[in-house]
C-alpha cells in the first residue's frame, strides 16, 4: 500500500468519525435545547431516523474530509 493510499484512508475514515461524533452530538444536545417544548429531552438515532441520521452525518463528514485532504495532501478532491 502506498503512503497516499494511506494519507486517503486516514481522511475517509478520520472524517466520517468526525462526522458520525458531531451528528450525534448534534441530535442529543443541540434540537432538545432549540425545542420549543420546555421538557424535551435527548434525541435517539432512533427517534431522529437512521436514514436521517446518515443524510445529516455525511455531508457533516465530507466537511472533516475535505480539511484533512487538504492537511494531509491526500489528493481525493482536485485542486
Amino acid at each position: 500500500m502506498s503512503s497516499l493510499f494511506i494519507r486517503r484512508a486516514i481522511a475517509w475514515g478520520v472524517g466520517m468519525a468526525l462526522g458520525f461524533v458531531i451528528t450525534l452530538l448534534l441530535i442529543t444536545f443541540f434540537l432538545p435545547a432549540v425545542s420549543p417544548d420546555p421538557n424535551a429531552t435527548a434525541v435517539s438515532i432512533g427517534q431522529y431516523g437512521r436514514v436521517y441520521f446518515l443524510v445529516t452525518m455525511v455531508p457533516i463528514g465530507l466537511i472533516f474530509m475535505t480539511w484533512l485532504d487538504y492537511f494531509l495532501d491526500a489528493k481525493i478532491w482536485p485542486d
